[in-house]
């Protein structure tokens, strides 16, 4: 047992951790007087806002450091079996959601807890035609063109059923047809009956600007099309996050992003670490490229931490030390392991 400063998804707070039949527990207290402390401060596994775990060898979560995944395109029925092997349960008993694998196959009281939450979104919503319905790489049944309203809240309904934690609606003109703006608005609108948010692939000149005025909540890739001017940063700072996705990138589309991510964050802006696994070679796990990249758009220590929303409350499969820095935010959150036994013993 030792003292402990951990991360609560907010701020940092002191408790006390030990190990109990071989899992972490921590107790949210104050240490007792003279108890040994951590080297070192604690933190649940980290978020990849930004997946697709149908398009890399996903059993490799288990062993990263990353605590959550969310997935952004995919097969839905793919999708929700993975999420039910990962908690043990079905989607309905947890707030997040997930995808495909190998281990669809086991039988449901054979499965046990793993160490990744799974949120999803479901398959790609787009117009007919439109990205990524031509792509080699989109996965089968990966895509629903919807062409009308009845379409749209079929569409929605269906991921909803699913057990989707948001609808992903891809908006790129340079790649095909897009949803008018009546069309987009109904779709926002039929998943916000269902208490989801729709986050939207922006690509193409004014769709980055066009999406969120029309309501999207969350960009799933920073804007890299075109600079945005100040005057629609600050209109997307009150309505819209952003997913970094910024190491996917090369010149001219990475300095565009990394740009509109510097401004967006220096406003006040709310970031979101995101790396679009399964786009390219990556590790499937944190990935330095995609840190590195943030740390250039002008986000410190802090602010990277809580790009990477950790898991809390934690998951004891996946509580993560950070070693030491000059004070538990400054921790280097590329030497973050997993919390052993030797590191609590005395």
């Amino acid at each position: 047992m030792r003292a402990a400063t951990f991360f609560d998804g907010i701020g940092w707070r002191e408790g006390v951790v030990e190990f109990v039949d071989g899992r972490v527990r921590l107790r949210d207290e104050s240490p007792a007087p003279g108890l040994p402390r951590i080297e070192g401060v604690i933190t649940g596994g980290f978020t990849d806002h930004h997946v697709h775990l149908q398009l890399v060898e996903h059993g490799l979560l288990a062993g990263s450091r990353l605590g959550r995944v969310v997935d952004l395109g995919g097969r839905p029925e793919v999708l929700r079996r993975l999420a039910v092997h990962n908690s043990g349960g079905t989607p309905s008993d947890r707030p997040a959601t997930g995808e495909s694998g190998p281990a669809d196959t086991h039988a449901p009281e054979k499965r046990t807890r793993q160490a990744v939450e799974i949120d999803f979104a479901g398959a790609f919503v787009t117009a007919p035609g439109g990205y990524p319905s031509d792509r080699e790489w989109a996965p089968e049944d990966s895509v629903r063109e919807v062409a009308d309203m009845d379409a749209a809240v079929e569409a929605v309904a269906e991921m909803a059923d699913a057990g989707a934690s948001c609808i992903k609606v891809t908006s790129n003109s340079t790649a095909g047809p897009v949803f008018t703006d009546d069309l987009f608005r109904t779709i926002v609108l039929r998943a916000a009956d269902r208490g989801l948010p729709v986050v939207a692939h922006a690509e193409g000149s004014g769709e980055a600007q066009r999406v969120v005025g029309l309501g999207a909540a969350r960009l799933a890739h920073a804007p890299f099309t075109e600079r945005l001017d100040d005057d629609e940063i600050a209109r997307q700072v009150t309505s819209a996050s952003w997913i970094s996705t910024l190491a996917i990138h090369d010149d001219p589309e990475r300095t565009i992003a990394i740009d509109n991510v510097r401004r967006f964050h220096a406003a006040g802006g709310t970031l979101l670490y995101g790396t679009d696994l399964g786009n390219g070679p990556m590790p499937v796990d944190l990935n330095p490229l995609e840190v590195a990249a943030l740390r250039e758009a002008g986000l410190d220590d802090a602010a990277l931490l809580r790009a990477l929303a950790p898991v809390y409350p934690f998951d004891p499969a996946s509580v993560l030390l950070l070693l030491p820095g000059r004070s538990p935010a400054s921790a280097d959150l590329l030497d973050a392991r997993p919390l052993a036994p030797a590191d609590l013993k005395v």
